[in-house]
């Protein structure tokens, strides 16, 4: 059986449009054209109704009231609604704040606008695993503690945070809690009560629908979540986020919705089973490959490893037959090693020689054995290559060696 390539691993960054989202957004763009705040004929109830079904499809997904979901263009403004919204709806109350280290930098840089605004943001520090320690984050909060921001799961190690824990801790404390779920959505179970959730943002493309739609969603009593706008206009959504809404996209965010809230179980148990049997390849054919994150608490789909002796980018382009990424996509513009595996504890080496494999509900197990073979090849290939690896099988210790310069 031939192999199509290139072999798309890199789930975490994007995933591709289910085709029957793609079916479901179709009529919106050429039938169904209404704007969704025209009360006034039946193209504009048309498609508000079709708003008003993804609202619900999104809710259910959450164990949230439709009345609780603000369509926004992604997790980046929702974070960025969620965080400067509350901090100045809030300010009155205290202009002191609590996130993570390892975030990603859509809740890092809102954070940072607000640290040049005189608010005070506390970085909680991550151990090897890349986990926040709970008795810290009690420690951080203060009588002026508006916020508490901390990610569901991280994008680039897969590490999940104790969210049930943290959002107990925060509601005894009186303290709003943000969560950044755009990776845990169709891969891990959310439910805003029993986890104790007053704002999540999400991102329809992470969950095979379509790129540019996502939704915040703001809790509506105990307590009673209020936000200011960042964008001021005609009032929709509850005057959160006005401009007119994206109606294809929002009804394709409404139909991955649902099929991630129905089918969660196979597509949970598929990507797992997939993402085990490459890391299983993987460290079989290569056994100091090093997988980086908590092994036990983390997204099913995602696998962080590096390879030690071996620079990430020669390695990217040595297994060019498949997309996978190091770092994330986000940052990935710069050669500067990994913020999130810096704060692991991981050096320079290791953060560089790391790739982020993220495998999806369109993946094979053809694929993945494809790629086991492919790495296992080039690792080895461009080891043989290397003179530090050859002084390692030596036996010689790295850390002790003085290097000249000349």
């Amino acid at each position: 059986m031939t192999i199509k390539t290139p072999i798309y691993m890199d789930n975490s960054a994007t995933t591709q449009c289910d085709p029957r989202v793609v079916d479901k957004m179709v009529r919106y763009f050429a039938e169904d054209f209404g704007n969704a705040a025209s009360r006034n004929h039946a193209f504009g109830w048309q498609a508000e109704s079709a708003v008003d079904q993804a609202r619900e499809e999104v809710a259910l997904l959450l164990g949230a009231h439709p009345k609780e979901i603000v369509f926004t263009s992604g997790s980046t403004e929702a974070n960025n609604l969620a965080i400067k919204g509350v901090a100045e709806m809030y300010a009155s109350k205290g202009r002191h704040l609590i996130s993570c280290v390892t975030e990603h930098k859509a809740v890092i840089d809102p954070l940072k606008h607000l640290e040049q605004q005189g608010y005070e943001v506390t970085w909680l520090e991550v151990d090897g695993m890349g986990r926040i320690d709970l008795e810290a984050l009690r420690g951080a909060i203060r009588p002026d503690t508006i916020l508490v921001s901390l990610m569901a799961a991280n994008n680039e190690t897969g590490t999940a945070h104790p969210i049930a824990e943290i959002g107990a801790l925060c509601k005894e404390r009186g303290v709003l809690f943000h969560t950044d779920a755009t990776q845990v959505v169709g891969r891990m179970p959310i439910d805003v009560q029993s986890q104790g959730i007053d704002l999540l943002s999400l991102s329809a493309h992470k969950f095979y629908g379509p790129k540019g739609v996502g939704a915040l969603y703001v809790r509506r009593k105990s307590p009673r979540v209020r936000l200011a706008p960042l964008m001021d206009g005609g009032g929709h959504e509850r005057g959160m986020r006005s401009g007119t809404l994206n109606v294809p996209g929002i009804a394709g965010m409404g139909e991955a919705a649902r099929l991630a809230r129905e089918e969660f179980d196979q597509n949970v148990a598929k990507v797992q089973a997939l993402r085990d049997r490459l890391e299983q390849g993987i460290l079989a054919g290569l056994p100091d490959a090093v997988v980086n994150g908590d092994t036990e608490h983390r997204l099913p789909h995602l696998s962080n490893i590096s390879f030690p002796y071996v620079e990430g980018e020669s390695m990217i382009m040595g297994i060019k037959d498949v997309a996978v990424s190091s770092g994330s996509a986000c940052t990935s513009a710069s050669l500067e090693p990994s913020y999130v595996l810096k704060s692991l504890g991981l050096g320079d080496e290791l953060a560089h020689s790391s790739i982020r494999f993220s495998v999806g509900r369109f993946n094979t197990e053809e694929e993945v054995d494809f790629v086991v073979d492919l790495v296992v090849r080039e690792v080895t290939r461009l080891r043989e290559m290397s003179p530090l690896w050859e002084m390692v099988q030596e036996g010689i210790d790295l850390s002790k060696v003085k290097w000249t310069h000349h």
